[in-house]
């Protein structure tokens, strides 16, 4: 006998449309809850939105997509199978690393061709790295399979994991970790610039952070076709089949607390929303700073965040051309001469240097709709300070973005000459139109006494029936450390009444 739905009648409002709160949803949605997502932008997906412009379509966020097998599980949850909503492809190589010199890494999951590229650059490094794929595994069992789902609720959680983090030396950073085994420093670059992806500091995150090289070697890169943005859309169709509701254009202003129980929201048009159950996928200190009030926070006031260390932000430029570059790989990561240096000026210093290394995304090389016949669509991400420095980017802006793509003219003649779209974002857009916090991309930095139980909680240690999920919460950022945080949520919130 096939399963009744869910009666859907405990209302419950998930704040945020990124991935985190799509995932939230969903599964709130799934287990009873008369769920409605509540998005202050124009269009879902957090920083997974989507610019158009003239015929180009720009993911403005996250391109990478690791352990789809999150993705499949929301789907499943209400029956259904991920290709009847949105196709999802490997790519291959994952990356392809160009250094200063010209020198090139393609990375892939494929031991025997990334041996092959080590062997180009030191034989001497292969056993080494052997030794590192080992260690990255032993921590990817704890740290991902064992505890990404997991929710750190209290004192005794950490203190249960404590022995296997001090076992696996996650004290030691992902540079220092890598170093023991790889020597060459071209490759060390290359084994340990992971923590970049979630807005962390190689020479300063946690080696807990090295698994994401094994998480990959697993599951794969992958991009989903139409862009992210379609991952969104298909996630979305599947919560409107479910009953689910979304408002666009809705900004929560303040979280309704009575007798330190969360009863509703107030939005910005005055509307007050009652709900049973009430999920954030925001900014997490700028939620708690602006909507929950000062009386009902004992542990995460504005002194507490104000102490936290913030990730750093990104300076982007969307780009069309009128030509394409059939050479280019999916991915590129470019790196400058200088690599902890150029770091310390970013996390530390909070200096706009003058050099930079870069992540190329170039969607058309896999899926060629997203640019109008004959074109190229990108985009180019630089890693720079968060507003805590003194840059004023609305007058540096167009100087820092027009020596960008000069340097990727080594990649693609003329480029400068070729490019009939452009729309160019800040950290100061972090901060207006994404509400985040000094204008960081990724919340919290991700080093070892931010991470697990030091993180904002997922169930809230302030108010009660008040969740957390998305970037600032445990497990972190990334694609699956925020549809992990949601999947806990069915470890923490009863099924609907």
């Amino acid at each position: 006998m096939a399963k009744s739905p869910p009666r859907h009648s405990a209302p419950a409002l998930v704040i945020g449309s990124g991935f985190g709160g799509i995932a939230a949803a969903i599964r709130l949605q799934a287990r009873g809850y008369d769920t409605t997502i509540l998005e202050m932008r124009d269009k879902p997906g957090g920083r997974a939105y989507v610019f158009e412009d003239k015929g180009f379509i720009y993911d403005a966020g996250p391109t990478i997509i690791t352990a789809p097998f999150l993705i499949d599980e929301l789907f499943a949850v209400a029956g259904k199978r991920t290709e009847d909503y949105v196709k999802i492809v490997p790519v291959t190589p994952y990356y392809r690393i160009i250094f200063h010199d010209g020198q090139v890494f393609d990375y892939t999951g494929n031991e025997a061709e990334i041996i092959e590229q080590i062997r180009k650059f030191n034989p001497d490094d292969v056993p080494g790295y052997l030794k590192f794929v080992e260690k990255s595994h032993a921590i990817f069992d704890r740290a991902f399979i064992d505890l990404a789902d997991k929710p750190f609720s209290s004192v005794a959680d950490m203190i249960k994991v404590a022995p296997d983090l001090i076992r696996l030396r996650s004290h030691e950073t992902v540079y220092r970790l890598v170093s023991r085994y790889v020597k060459h420093p071209l490759l060390r670059q290359v084994f340990s610039f992971h923590p970049l992806l979630v807005g962390g500091n190689p020479f300063q995150s946690s080696s807990i952070y090295a698994m994401i090289h094994y998480l990959e070697r697993k599951w794969g890169v992958h991009f989903a076709m139409g862009g992210t943005g379609a991952l969104v859309q298909g996630l979305l169709r599947l919560f409107a089949e479910m009953g689910g509701k979304i408002r666009l254009n809705t900004r929560v202003d303040q979280l309704l607390v009575e007798n330190g129980e969360a009863r509703g929201v107030r939005l910005a048009s005055g509307e007050e929303l009652p709900a049973s159950v009430i999920v954030s996928n925001a900014d997490v200190a700028n939620f708690y700073k602006k909507a929950v009030p000062a009386v009902a926070r004992k542990k995460w006031t504005d002194t507490r965040l104000d102490r936290m260390r913030y990730s750093m932000s990104l300076f982007l430029i969307y780009f069309g051309t009128d030509r394409t570059y059939p050479d280019l790989a999916h991915h590129s990561i470019v790196l400058t001469e200088r690599y902890q240096e150029l770091l310390e000026d970013i996390f530390k210093k909070k200096i706009l240097a003058s050099d930079f290394s870069l992540y190329l995304h170039a969607p058309t090389r896999t899926d060629p709709s997203l640019a109008p016949p004959g074109c190229e669509c990108f985009y180019v991400l630089s890693p720079v300070p968060h507003l805590g420095g003194e840059i004023d980017w609305e007058s540096v802006k167009e100087r820092y973005a027009d020596a960008i793509l000069a340097s990727l003219e080594k990649l693609c003649p003329d480029l400068r000459r070729h490019i009939i779209s452009k729309i160019i974002w800040t950290p100061r857009d972090f901060e207006t139109h994404l509400d985040a916090h000094l204008g960081s991309a990724f919340q919290f930095e991700p080093i070892l006494t931010q991470s697990a139980w030091f993180r904002p909680h997922n169930v809230s240690e302030d108010v009660k029936n008040f969740f957390l999920v998305g970037a600032g919460t445990h497990p972190g950022a990334g694609i699956p450390g925020v549809l992990s945080s949601a999947k806990l949520l069915d470890r923490v919130i009863p099924p609907a009444p």
